[in-house]
């Protein structure tokens, strides 16, 4: 996909294009592959969860658990720019910490 991508130039973003034998503009069968990405992520997560065999560690904040969430999170000092995995990151590289 990404090699396709990069042949498209401005110009071309509202040409039709034929998924299906149904008509889109280039730009809405791009939003259309990039919203269907995530459709097979879940598929993925969901037979990981029927596999596990310790348990679903989640992979987002745990159900019932949001104020908690928040309260760590507003607790803290506010960090200037950061990638929202980086302590996902440092937790899988230190689990004893």
């Amino acid at each position: 996909m990404l090699n396709a991508l990069q042949s498209i130039r401005p110009d071309q973003l509202d040409n039709i294009v034929y998924i299906r034998n149904e008509g889109h503009t280039v730009m809405e069968a791009i939003n259309r592959q990039l919203a269907h990405y995530p459709y097979h992520v879940g598929q993925i997560i969901y037979a990981a969860k029927m596999l596990s065999k310790k348990g679903w560690n989640t992979l987002s904040v745990p159900k019932n658990g949001s104020q908690q969430y928040n309260d760590e999170k507003f607790a803290k000092k506010k960090k200037t720019i950061s990638n929202y995995t980086d302590e996902e990151l440092k937790r899988l590289n230190n689990p004893e910490t």
